[in-house]
C-alpha cells in the first residue's frame, strides 16, 4: 500500500510538538509514530524529510538507526495556529455544516436514501484542522442546513437536527456551485447588499454584488497596530467573498491571523508585518481574484502598512 506523506505530515508536526512538551525535551524519536501508522524506518526517514523540506521538522539530531525530529519555529508557530483555528467555535460551525452537506450530497450520488447524519463522523469530512468534529457539532449543523432548505429530515424530540436526512436540489446547488460553503451560497442567493466593517472610527468597506466603495480613516505617520488588527479581522471577513480556491483561502486567511497575532502582541515586529502584508497584497493583485472587492482590499492593505508595493 503506497504511503501518502502528505497526509501524514500534519499529524507528525503536532505529535512532535504534543511529545517534546510532554517530555520537555528538544527532540523525540518518530519510530513509535511511524509504527503506530505501519511505516517502516526508511519511510519513517522519508517522512521527516518531508516535513523538513516544508520548514516544520528539523533532523539535526537524527542519526543513520534513528529518525529523530525537532520542530523548527516555523513548526511551532504552525502548530499554534492549527490549535487556535481548531478552538475557534465559529469555523468549527462552519465546517461541520460544509462537511455534513457535502457528505450527504456523495450519500446522494451513491444512491443512499435518508443517510444517517452521524455517518459523517466515520467521513474525513469530520476532521477540522487534524480534530474530528463531535455528534453536537453535527446535529447542530443538520438543523442550520434544514433550516435553510438545504436538506429535509424528520427532527426528534432528543436531537436540534433531523437524525436521517437528505440532501435537496438547493443543497445539491450549493455544493455544486459554492462547494459546500453555505454562507457564499446564501449571499449570491439573496444578491443583497453586504458590508465588510474594518472597525470603530476606520471606516468600511462596502459591496453590493461585486461593486465596491471605500471611505476609511489611514495612518500616515507608520503603522498602527490596532489599525493592523482592524485590517485583518476585515480579510478574514472578507475571504469567503473574493472566491478563492481551498489553498490560496486558506494561506490568506493564515496570513491576515499572523498580521492580528504579531499586531497584538504588544511589540508587533515590522519587518514581519510588512512581509505578510506583501504576501495578502500579492494575493490580491493576482489573477485568482477579480472584481473590484480585491483592489479595495490591496488599497486599504497598502494604506495601513505604508511602503508596500502596489502589485
Amino acid at each position: 500500500m503506497a504511503i501518502d506523506f502528505v497526509a501524514l505530515h500534519e499529524p507528525l508536526v503536532e505529535w512532535v510538538h504534543d511529545q517534546t512538551a510532554a517530555e520537555a525535551t528538544e527532540y523525540v524519536t518518530i519510530t513509535p509514530f511511524g509504527e503506530l501508522h505501519g511505516l517502516d524506518e526508511e519511510q519513517s526517514f522519508r517522512l521527516l524529510l518531508t516535513c523538513k523540506a516544508w520548514g516544520l521538522l528539523g533532523d539535526r539530531y537524527a542519526t543513520m538507526d534513528d529518525p529523530s525530529a525537532n520542530l523548527t519555529p516555523r513548526g511551532l508557530q504552525w502548530v499554534q495556529e492549527r490549535l487556535r483555528r481548531r478552538a475557534d467555535t465559529r469555523a468549527r460551525r462552519d465546517a461541520a455544516r460544509k462537511g455534513l452537506l457535502t457528505w450527504l450530497w456523495a450519500q446522494n450520488e451513491e444512491g443512499v436514501g435518508s443517510p444517517n447524519v452521524n455517518g459523517l463522523l466515520q467521513s474525513p469530512l469530520s476532521l477540522f484542522e487534524g480534530d474530528r468534529l463531535t455528534p453536537g457539532e453535527t446535529d447542530r449543523a443538520a438543523a442550520y442546513l434544514l433550516a435553510k432548505g438545504l436538506i429535509t429530515g424528520n427532527k426528534s424530540g432528543q436531537f436540534e437536527g433531523p437524525a436521517r436526512a437528505e440532501i435537496t436540489a438547493e443543497g445539491q446547488d450549493c455544493v455544486e456551485h459554492f462547494e459546500g460553503d453555505v454562507s457564499a451560497y446564501e449571499r449570491r442567493k439573496s444578491g443583497g447588499n453586504t458590508t465588510f466593517n474594518i472597525g470603530e472610527n476606520t471606516g468600511n468597506i462596502a459591496a453590493n454584488s461585486r461593486d465596491f466603495t471605500m471611505n476609511a480613516t489611514t495612518n500616515k505617520d507608520g503603522i498602527d497596530p490596532a489599525a493592523v488588527v482592524m485590517l485583518a479581522r476585515a480579510l478574514r471577513q472578507a475571504a469567503p467573498a473574493l472566491e478563492l480556491q481551498e489553498d490560496d483561502a486558506l494561506e490568506f486567511t493564515q496570513l491576515a491571523t499572523r498580521l492580528e497575532t504579531e499586531a497584538a502582541n504588544g511589540s508587533p515586529d515590522p519587518g514581519k508585518l510588512q512581509r505578510w502584508g506583501g504576501s495578502i497584497v500579492g494575493i490580491l493583485n493576482s489573477p485568482v481574484v477579480s472584481g473590484a472587492l480585491g483592489s479595495v482590499l490591496a488599497a486599504y492593505t497598502g494604506a495601513v502598512l505604508p511602503g508596500l508595493p502596489s502589485a
